[in-house]
């Protein structure tokens, strides 16, 4: 199994500088090797090989146009050209159907939000007695550890994100399944925007809101950046004000989801959830409530914790009328507007809130769910 840990780095100014300027270099790189494949494909050539492009960019150091491309790691530099091979084979591969489409590279910006350079081992990057991350050519970068590493890390990978902050994203290779309490209990998760979270046991999670309860600082900020004349330096400052009140909105968000899926996933030993249409419901009314309670990014959570935790997850089809059923007896009563919270099933009497019932119901359904996603018809 392959996990990721990221931690919050402290590079120095000196470090900073060093790492801006690998992130240009590993930029013009990516975008060298990305215009010459363009070129061979206007030309109606074949694209140069990954050899040939490698050869193309060690003689390029060697010219005084390039020659600033070796002052950075030249493990950074083949990992770019690693990068825009895989980013051109998930290109073709999802034209074949073999995963879902995705475009073609596009050239890289160095006005892009984010920036990012990675060390594979053969750099001799490491974590030194004292704590700090090692890099080649950039020096000791102090770590903030949130947890330990299960094992040695396979690759590191440094990233600037768009408030300014410097992270360190480790790939590790584990085998081992963690032990988690022994349990027999399943649960079914309706989603919401009142309550984020209803669970078949009749729990209900409030929605943290967090973008709604931040409105009034980011409304401000952005009023600030606004005012300012563009391209000047005062501008620059309110844009990163603006941008470090989004990623402290994104932050807490996460933070939530990953409390909230690891309890759950550790607590129970099937986990069923409803496929909602997210999309269709960005493009109406309730686009921000949607955006700001981040179901897609919560279930994905939810889809990859239980393989670490030995635990069974399905997903319910949106097309399932949890909504309409009575989890009691099976009756289908209609569908009802979404004002009404509670109701009484006409076939069996029994009373109902909405979303404990539809919570229910997809517990039911996620039985019926295979492990290959198949859905078992009732005898």
């Amino acid at each position: 199994m392959q996990l990721r840990y990221v931690f919050r780095v402290y590079p120095t100014a000196g470090q900073r500088q060093s790492l801006a300027q690998a992130f240009g270099c590993a930029r013009v790189v990516f975008n060298d090797a990305l215009r010459a494949r363009e070129d061979a494909r206007a030309a109606g050539l074949p694209y140069p090989k990954a050899a040939e492009l490698s050869a193309a960019m060690t003689a390029a150091k060697r010219t005084p146009e390039r020659a600033w491309l070796g002052e950075v790691s030249a493990v950074v530099l083949q990992q770019s050209l690693r990068d825009l091979e895989a980013a051109y084979r998930n290109f073709f591969d999802g034209l074949a159907g073999k995963r879902p489409r995705m475009g073609a590279p596009r050239f890289k910006s160095r006005k892009d939000a984010r920036q990012s350079i990675r060390f594979t081992a053969n750099a001799r990057w490491q974590i030194t007695p004292g704590g700090k991350l090692a890099l080649p050519k950039i020096g000791d970068v102090a770590v903030r550890w949130s947890r330990r590493l299960p094992c040695t890390p396979s690759t590191v990978t440094l990233v600037r994100d768009a408030a300014g902050r410097f992270f360190a994203s480790f790939v590790v290779e584990t085998g081992d399944v963690q032990d988690p309490p022994d349990t027999t209990a399943e649960v079914g998760i309706d989603l919401g925007l009142e309550h984020f979270a209803v669970t078949s046991d009749g729990r209900k999670i409030t929605s943290p809101r967090f973008l709604r309860r931040a409105e009034n600082k980011l409304r401000k900020a952005q009023q600030a950046l606004s005012r300012k004349q563009k391209g000047s330096a005062n501008r620059a400052k309110a844009r990163l004000k603006v941008t470090r009140a989004h990623a402290k909105v994104a932050d807490a968000r996460r933070e939530f989801h990953h409390q909230l899926s690891t309890m759950l996933v550790r607590d129970h030993q099937a986990v069923y959830v409803e496929t909602l249409n997210v999309k269709g419901l960005a493009r109406t009314r309730l686009a921000k409530s949607v955006h700001d309670a981040g179901w897609s990014a919560f279930t994905a959570m939810l889809e990859y914790k239980p393989a670490r935790y030995g635990r069974r997850f399905a997903r319910v089809g949106r097309a399932f009328p949890s909504s309409q059923l009575c989890s009691h007896c099976g009756h289908r009563d209609g569908p009802k507007p979404l004002h009404i919270r509670a109701w009484t099933c006409t076939e069996c009497g029994a009373e109902h809130d909405r979303d404990v019932n539809a919570a229910r119901n997809i517990l039911h359904e996620g039985r019926r769910i295979t492990p290959e996603g198949r859905r078992i018809t009732p005898g």
